[in-house]
């Protein structure tokens, strides 16, 4: 079990004192809910792993960052895993989520890999490093991590892209509920162990299924702050507001009530307790492995099957896409028909250069082509900005899209690199860029599909 109260109690309430200094990032323009996606692995489905179980070292924002990754002993490539990721407090180490501290095995990632286990061995687990020990996420920093973590892990490994999940304690449930708000189309479900909001909350508009558990004689972040990020999801998921019931003081008890008229997929669960800041209560008194609370997350994670839905385009039926910030039309540059020519957005002529079809490719992926060429679309390569152009269709990974429902518009995300069409710097210009930057949902990665 997790050593608490000597770590947390000065380290977090300092970041709460903080927060208004490095916990807070801009907030994102309004987005769509999130989509019922085509259920599909990723890009490193059908292939050897390109990734094995132990600590792993990634390049993001110009810094060194560390993550433990736990592959399943039977891994089968052409079978796509649930992904949790588990954020360690605040002192603590992606070692203690791992390793499961003095607990071992039976608490390593909140005990849910223990379940996992029991289950069918069907989830890769990943604990990321926090700098500092903590999760402040400067300027997004810790997201962008996150971010590019999952690009590595989804390239080199099987995972369902409908079953991405997240869960910590204290200062990990800050930064659960930070990419919650921030990711609301990568995370199907966040788990909140006694969290506040301490990592910011860049977005915070869209509906993600949450779990939240708290104490209420929790004297190093208060109940009332984890309250708040609860009704934020009550509202966002279109639950019926109420006051759930809650353990009497000295009961040494838990109670659970799961919120009713949320929106279909979009739960909403609250767990309070009786007791102080701990990942791990356990009713009568004290905390270990044995708690109440692994069960219950996992029983709400392994609640979403993969979500497979009516694709949001046809084969054979000509579009136009229009960028929904701009409202101007995807076209090739100079409507030209040779190999090796660029997307940008112009104002909607009718032309055929302004005019795609989808080719299916399999796995819920698509081949994006031009009308007028016979072209499809490929990512240069898997960077963030990296050009868009037109090329012969050879089927390549880079070719290949998923198009992801974003109720009236779509998004479309490269196989080969994880990241979406994105309108350069959210330009309303004519004539600019059209890219690949990562997927956020917002209205330059959205476009609406209009048939010609």
């Amino acid at each position: 079990m997790v050593k608490r109260r000597s770590l947390f109690a000065s380290a977090v309430i300092g970041a709460v004192l903080a927060l208004g200094v490095s916990g807070t990032v801009q907030a994102a323009p309004a987005g769509a809910d999130r989509p019922a996606s085509v259920a599909a692995g990723t890009a490193g489905c059908g292939k050897a792993p390109g990734l094995a179980s132990g600590n792993h070292t990634i390049s993001s924002g110009g810094q060194n960052r560390s993550y433990i990754l736990r592959v399943p002993a039977n891994y089968n490539n052409n079978h796509p895993y649930r992904l949790f990721i588990g954020l360690h407090w605040r002192g603590g180490t992606m070692n203690d989520v791992d390793s499961g501290g003095s607990d071992g095995y039976n608490w390593s990632y909140y005990g849910l890999r223990r379940l996992a286990d029991s289950s069918g061995n069907n989830t890769i687990f990943v604990a990321p490093q926090g700098n500092g020990n903590g999760w402040a996420n400067p300027g997004g920093q810790d997201v962008t991590f996150i971010d590019d973590l999952l690009r590595q892990v989804q390239a080199a490994l099987c995972v369902e892209t409908t079953q991405v999940f997240a869960g910590g304690f204290s200062y990990g449930g800050g930064m659960s509920y930070a990419l919650a708000c921030a990711r609301p189309t990568v995370f199907r479900a966040v788990a909140v162990y006694s969290g506040a909001n301490l990592s910011g909350c860049n977005g915070g508009t869209q509906p993600v299924a949450y779990i939240g558990m708290h104490g209420l004689g929790d004297n190093v972040l208060p109940i009332s702050l984890g309250r708040s990020l609860r009704d934020q999801f009550v509202r966002n998921n279109g639950c019926t507001p109420q006051n759930p019931p809650e353990p009497a003081a000295g009961s040494r008890t838990h109670i659970v009530t799961a919120y009713s008229g949320c929106r279909a997929g979009y739960p909403v669960v609250w767990a309070a307790f009786d007791g102080g800041h701990d990942p791990g209560p356990k009713d009568g008194g004290g905390s270990g492995w044995q708690t109440w609370t692994s069960g219950e997350v996992w029983k709400f994670i392994t609640q979403f099957g993969s979500t497979p839905s009516t694709p949001p385009v046809q084969v054979g039926v000509n579009y136009r896409l229009t960028a929904q910030h701009s409202n101007k039309a995807v076209g090739i540059t100079g409507a030209s028909t040779a190999a090796g020519a660029l997307i940008q957005q112009e104002p909607a002529n009718g032309g055929l250069s302004q005019q795609f079809d989808f080719v299916d490719s399999g796995d819920g992926y698509y081949r994006v082509r031009a009308r007028h060429s016979g072209l499809v679309l490929q990512a240069a390569n898997a960077n963030s900005g990296a050009d868009i152009s037109q090329q012969a269709d050879t089927n390549a990974q880079a070719q290949q899209w998923r198009v992801v429902d974003q109720g009236g518009s779509v998004s479309l995300v490269n196989r080969m690199s994880g990241l979406a069409l994105d309108v350069w710097g959210v330009s309303t210009a004519d004539g600019a860029r059209i890219s690949q930057w990562t997927f956020t949902g917002n209205a330059n990665q959205r476009f609406a599909l209009q048939r010609v």
